[in-house]
Parts: C-alpha cells; sequence; structure tokens
C-alpha cells in the first residue's frame, strides 16, 4: 500500500524585530535554525511612518514594536549571515515600502545576488493604514501612485517578488465584519489594479495580476472565518475574470498569507490564547481550497507586551506540529459539498458584493475612505458592547474570570523589555553613518529622487541609487512629504451624539450634573502621543464619551506631547485621556505631565490607556497621571464615570 502524497505545507512564519539590527538578526538566524522557513520583518514605528530615530517624533518608539532602519548599514545587519537569494521574506511596511525594498535589492546585490530569483512580499497597502493602523505619510492618490510604482517595477525586475499584500488583517483589528473585511479588501486590490492596469502592456497585465496577494486576519469563529477564505477565493477569481478579463485560472489564484488575531488576545488569563491562536490557524489551514500560502501567529503574550524567544518558539512549534505530525496536508478539501459551509460562503459573497457595489457608487476605495473608516468605528463599537453587555463571551474577561496565578509568567514578567539604551546606541550609529557618507552623493540622490517624484516617475530606481548613496529613511521621506505633502486621516469618530443611548441613561445624568456645575459642557480631549498608529482604543473612548454626552476634542493620531497640551490650554479641557499601545509610554507621558506643569496646566487630570505593565503604571502614577487602564479594563462604562469623577470639582477638590 502507497503512502498517501502530501502536500507542502505552508511557509512558517514569526513576526518579529526588536532593539536593533544586530539583535532582531540574531533572533532571526536563531528561528531559522529552529525550522522556520521564512522571514517576517517587524519594523519600528519611526522607520514605518519615515522618521530616523533621533527625530523628535521617534522619542521613545525606537526598537519598541520592530527593528530600526535607518539606512543601508542597518539593513547589512539586519540580513548578516542570510543569504537574500535562498530566503522568503516578508516585510510588514507601507508608506516606506519603496525605500525599504530598495534597501533590501541594494543588500542583496551587494551579497552578489540574482535579484530577479529574490523572492518575498512587501505588504504596500496603503489604504487600510487610513482605515485601522495609521502609518501613512502622504495623500492618498500619490500613495495610489507608489504602490503602483513597487508593482511595475518588480514586475520588470523582481519578477518572483510579490509586490502588494492587500492587508485586511488591520481591518478585523479595527472592527470589521467578515462582509467588511472582504470588501474593504478587495476595493483596495480594485483601486490598485486599475492603478497598475495603463502602465504594463495589455498581454502583460494578467501576470502581474498573478503577483498581487493578500494579508488576512483569521478570527476566534473559525468556521466562519474558514467559510470568509473561501469568499475571497471565490470573489477573488470573480474579479479577475470579469473586471480584468484574466482567462488563466492560475493568475486569478487567491494567494494570501495570515496572522491569526492578535484584536482577541486577552491579558486577563494569557494562558488562554495558546488555544485561540492554535484554533485561529485552523480557520486557514483547513480548508485546501483556501489554505493561507504563509502563517504567522503571534504568541501566548503579546497582550501583555514583546513576546521572549522561547514565546515565539512555541508558536512556531505550533505550525509544525500541524503541518508535520497530523494528516492535515494528505487529503482533498475537507469542506467541498457541505451544505452549511456553502450556505455561509453564499451569505457572506452577497454581502460582500453589495459593499462593494456600494464602494463602486462612490468611486472606489480612495474616494471612499471617510465611509469606511466611519462604518469600521461603528462595528467596533458594536463589537465592544456586545463583549460588555456578555452576549459576546470571553472566556476569562467577561466570564469565568476565576483563575490560578499563571507559572509562565516567571520573574520576568512574562515579556521581553527593550532595553531604554537601545534608542541612544541606535542614534548614536545614525549620526556616525552620515558623517562617514559622501555628503555630495547624498545630496545628488536626493535631487534625483526629488526630481522623479515631481516628474511623476516611478520612484524605485531613484530610491535603489539612494540607498547606495547613503541617504537615510528620515531623508527619503522628507523628499515625499515635501514633494506630496503630509495627510492626516480621518478619524471616523463625528461629534454629532448618536440616538445609541441605551443603558447609558444614569452617566448622561451625571455628565450633566457636572457640566451644570462646571458652567460649561464637561470638555474631554483624547489624544495619541508619539507613533503608535493603533487608534482603535482612542476611537472607542472618545465615540462613547460622545454618546455620553460630553463635549470631546480628537484629533487622531500622531501627536507630539507638546502639540497635545497645546490643544488642551486651546480647548480648555476638563480632563485628558492618552492612549499608546507601542510601548513608549513611559517617556511619552513623562513628557506630557512636565508640560502641563510648565503651562501651569497640572490641575487638569490625566488618564493613560495601554499595554501598560503593572510596575510602568505605578511609574505613571508617579508622574501625576490619575488613572491607568489596560486591555483588562474593556468596561467602557465605568471609564465613563472616572472622567466625570476626575472632571467634579468637589472631587478635586477633596483630592
Amino acid at each position: 500500500m502507497t503512502a498517501p502524497t502530501r502536500d507542502k505545507p505552508w511557509l512558517i512564519r514569526t513576526y518579529a524585530g526588536h532593539s536593533t539590527a544586530k539583535a532582531s538578526n540574531a533572533l532571526y538566524r536563531g528561528n531559522l535554525a529552529k525550522g522556520q522557513t521564512g522571514l517576517s520583518v517587524a519594523f519600528d514605528l519611526p522607520t514605518q511612518t519615515g522618521y530616523d530615530s533621533d527625530h523628535v517624533l521617534a522619542r521613545g518608539e525606537v526598537g519598541k514594536v520592530g527593528v530600526p532602519i535607518c539606512h543601508l548599514g542597518d539593513m547589512r545587519t539586519l540580513f548578516d549571515q542570510i543569504p537574500l537569494e535562498q530566503m522568503n521574506t516578508s516585510m510588514t511596511i507601507n508608506a516606506t515600502a519603496p525605500w525599504l525594498l530598495a534597501l533590501y535589492i541594494a543588500v542583496a546585490e551587494e551579497q552578489g545576488a540574482d535579484t530577479r530569483q529574490l523572492q518575498g512580499t512587501v505588504q504596500n497597502d496603503l489604504i487600510k493604514e487610513y482605515l485601522s493602523r495609521g502609518t501613512y505619510i502622504s495623500p492618498p492618490k500619490p500613495s495610489l501612485a507608489m504602490i503602483a510604482d513597487v508593482a511595475e517595477y518588480c514586475y520588470t525586475n523582481v519578477p518572483k517578488w510579490n509586490p502588494m499584500n492587500v492587508c485586511s488583517y488591520h481591518l478585523q483589528e479595527a472592527g470589521a465584519t467578515p462582509e467588511q473585511e472582504l470588501a474593504f479588501a478587495l476595493a483596495t486590490a480594485i483601486a490598485v489594479l486599475d492603478e497598475l492596469r495603463p502602465r504594463v502592456p495589455a498581454e502583460d497585465f494578467p501576470v502581474l495580476v498573478g503577483r498581487i496577494s493578500f494579508f488576512v486576519n483569521a478570527g476566534i469563529r473559525f468556521v466562519t472565518e474558514m467559510c470568509k477564505m473561501r469568499a475571497f477565493v471565490d470573489l477573488w477569481d470573480e474579479i479577475c475574470e470579469e473586471r480584468y478579463g484574466v482567462t488563466d485560472p492560475k493568475y486569478r489564484r487567491f494567494r494570501y498569507g495570515v496572522q491569526v488575531n492578535s484584536l482577541g488576545l486577552t491579558e486577563q488569563q494569557p494562558e488562554n490564547n495558546v488555544y485561540r491562536i492554535l484554533i485561529e490557524m485552523l480557520a486557514v489551514t483547513l480548508s485546501k481550497k483556501a489554505r493561507a500560502r504563509a502563517v504567522q501567529l503571534p504568541a501566548w503574550n503579546e497582550a501583555l507586551g514583546l513576546p521572549r524567544p522561547w514565546d515565539q518558539q512555541w508558536s512556531m512549534r505550533m505550525q509544525q506540529i500541524m503541518a508535520f505530525e497530523t494528516d492535515l496536508l494528505e487529503y482533498d478539501d475537507l469542506f467541498d459539498g457541505n451544505p452549511a459551509v456553502d450556505a455561509k460562503v453564499a451569505e457572506l459573497k452577497q454581502g460582500a458584493r453589495a459593499e462593494l457595489a456600494n464602494l463602486d457608487a462612490m468611486g472606489g476605495a480612495i474616494a471612499a475612505i471617510d465611509y469606511m473608516k466611519a462604518r469600521l468605528v461603528e462595528s467596533n463599537a458594536e463589537r465592544v458592547n456586545r463583549i460588555e453587555r456578555g452576549e459576546t463571551v470571553v472566556v476569562g474577561v467577561n466570564k469565568y474570570t476565576a483563575s490560578e496565578p499563571s507559572p509562565l509568567m516567571g520573574e520576568d514578567g512574562g515579556i521581553m523589555v527593550v532595553d531604554p539604551a537601545v534608542e541612544q546606541d541606535q542614534i548614536a550609529r545614525l549620526q556616525a553613518w552620515r558623517e562617514a557618507r559622501d555628503a555630495g552623493a547624498v545630496r545628488a540622490a536626493l535631487a534625483d529622487l526629488r526630481a522623479a517624484a515631481e516628474a511623476g516617475k516611478n520612484v524605485m530606481p531613484a530610491s535603489i541609487a539612494a540607498a547606495k548613496a547613503g541617504v537615510t529613511t528620515g531623508e527619503w521621506a522628507g523628499v515625499m512629504r515635501a514633494v506630496h505633502g503630509e495627510y492626516r486621516g480621518p478619524t471616523g469618530v463625528s461629534k454629532a451624539m448618536s440616538n445609541k443611548t441605551e443603558g447609558l441613561e444614569d452617566i448622561r445624568a451625571a455628565v450633566d450634573a457636572v457640566s451644570d456645575s462646571l458652567g460649561r459642557r464637561l470638555k474631554f480631549l483624547v489624544g495619541k502621543p508619539g507613533l503608535d498608529g493603533h487608534s482603535n482604543g482612542a476611537e472607542q473612548i472618545a465615540f462613547r464619551a460622545r454618546d455620553c454626552g460630553m463635549e470631546i476634542s480628537y484629533e487622531g493620531i500622531r501627536l507630539t506631547p507638546e502639540e497635545i497640551v497645546a490643544s488642551a490650554k486651546a480647548e480648555d479641557a476638563h480632563v485628558i485621556g492618552l492612549s499608546i499601545l507601542s510601548g513608549s509610554h513611559v517617556p511619552l507621558i513623562a513628557e506630557v505631565m512636565q508640560r502641563l506643569r510648565e503651562a501651569g496646566m497640572d490641575h487638569v487630570p490625566v488618564m493613560v490607556g495601554g499595554i501598560i505593565p503593572d510596575e510602568d503604571a505605578e511609574k505613571l502614577k508617579s508622574f501625576g497621571v490619575a488613572r491607568v487602564y489596560t486591555p483588562k479594563d474593556f468596561e467602557l462604562n465605568r471609564i465613563m464615570m472616572d472622567i466625570v469623577t476626575l472632571a467634579d470639582p468637589g472631587q478635586i477638590a477633596a483630592e
């Protein structure tokens, strides 16, 4: 009897990067030695948003959520002793995708690689940045042109490279329903393909379509999520054939990588996250028809902070056991012909097609950015409400909350903490790089880059030349800002109150009473200092505060402490709420509190939310912060009452 034929397993990746290029390189080589089959690079927020490590906005953010890459030297160090011609590398980078790909190509050429053999992906999806993640630089139209620049360049020069991951991952993190996730992601892909179509000969366009890939999220409702993936497969095939006339089925194949849901990972009883991660992986591996090409899993402790190498290893072993110990890869699709699955897939496709038609009527994804953002904030509010009301059960959070202490936490608190000295170390290397390079060559390269951008030419050749000349990330992005201008995305939070007041009557009465006492409407300012673009929490707090009758001030992401304090003074805010999820809370909050004191506003109470370890919470309180909230504080109405209490003059006097 012959053994069954096994399919090849998906690419096994771990999303990783922290501190410095040298430390991240050691982590990558260690993971590859443990059986990882592809790299997935996490960049820090200054790199993602186009700032050098010594920029004022980079303070406290260097090396926190990923690796800082300021120039070619950093990229060399990152991939030291890793032969890029043999590697499949995913780089989660969007606004600065042309630049990071330029640095990658430059390093590959230094290694002697044939760039036509390079394999991997740059995420390069700016549209979802305006909706959910916030690491954009330029306005939508020039950003769309740069997405197309990368795709056009790769099609000719790096043909095995995926020039874009249409990323629905963060849409789900921002609250998207499955139908919204399908429609918004497919609308993004359509916008990019429409931009690309005139750039290549008609006979070559199907090949370019075949290089577009997707990066998706798989949540805990794994039957629905598996059906969503099957719906993606069908809808993408339909769009490629009917809209773009792609006749070859291999170019219509829905190719995607996945990271399972991080939004659903809990700070409470974090060991439960291991089961969540495994169940979510099933959604993207069980159905052969809709199986992921690459999988990366979060670690069990990511709701607490930065995972340690052992934590990442544990998630990698989960993938390896599924791929190599089970018989999953020996069978055809397990769900073909299943009536329940077919019905759910049909329902999802119907909902997605209706939303796609709606977006198309608005003029497509770029024209509909404000609409999509508002819909996501509303959907997320509904999700939060269901958890608060107990309609959605989250084990250990709103049900079965009695718990034993976790032995996994250990003396280090169960997470890895980036040494604060890393930032100064990185800045010193950056300054040494600037001093050692040929200043004339840098000026010439930047002038050529600006000329290409102003003329509407493809920026990739000039970017690669700039990388080789020693240009820095901040200098490259500075040219794009100068040519295309800065952009502030929509917040999705209008100042008009909604009619969703159920369960808010007592809080609204308290807000009215305090407002009468204050002599004007209670003013609550929500701010996001630093570069963290994860705005979901801030949006939901502002959304609920508005519906509780407060006057809100929320200007969105990426503000300096100086700007936040100036805004609080101009708005005469009664309470300030700050949200930071990137781990940079200590230095940024310290500066905010200092500036409030200098402005004579230290009487204004400040509350802070984020992924904040207990010892950091105590430190923030020692700065004068009145309240600290972490992901376990999911009851927004309790936070609303805290705002009322902090704003009450009698309470302030008593304290």
